[in-house]
């Protein structure tokens, strides 16, 4: 499978938007991984910030901010008061410190461009991780997140903020 772009896609193992593949990122000297997690993430005080249209901005910038720390970003999703995201975290940087570099930056951004610096996030975060045959399910369920609440069709250990 490593190295063959057309298995990896077969298999929903390419993240949105082209990112690489983790033979494929540049400077890669890290042995052969794959590790999944789904982490979910509130605005402070569950406050309904994120509006529908800020959502893809933010979206994209988080899966690019995880480009950039050498992780795979299967999907990000999420609803005016919280954030999803789907991720192979390479074991060369902690699941802590992944987090916290994502939720940092796109925080800043939020201040930066829509909210004069008037937005956090909370300080909890809930991550779980799972195995390769579900990734599917999970990029599914972040992708579908706003239609999942609306209907209230949730999975409660997908939706815990930390606590």
């Amino acid at each position: 499978m490593a190295g063959n772009r057309g298995e990896m896609l077969r298999l929903g193992l390419e993240a949105p938007g082209g990112l690489a593949t983790p033979e494929e990122q540049e400077g890669q000297n890290m042995p052969y991984w794959r590790l999944f997690y789904h982490f979910v993430w509130a605005t402070k005080n569950r406050e309904p910030l994120l509006r529908a249209e800020l959502r893809p901005s933010l979206h994209a910038y988080i899966a690019s901010k995880g480009n950039e720390l050498r992780a795979i970003v299967h999907a990000v999703g999420g609803t005016e008061d919280h954030v999803h995201v789907a991720v192979s975290v390479p074991p060369s940087i902690s699941v802590s410190e992944f987090v916290g570099r994502l939720k940092g930056s796109s925080s800043r951004l939020a201040n930066l461009e829509w909210f004069e610096g008037a937005f956090a996030w909370q300080r909890e975060y809930g991550v779980v991780s799972f195995g390769e045959r579900h990734l599917s399910f999970v990029v599914a369920y972040v992708h579908k997140q706003e239609q999942r609440h609306v209907a209230r069709d949730l999975i409660p250990l997908l939706e815990r903020i930390g606590g």
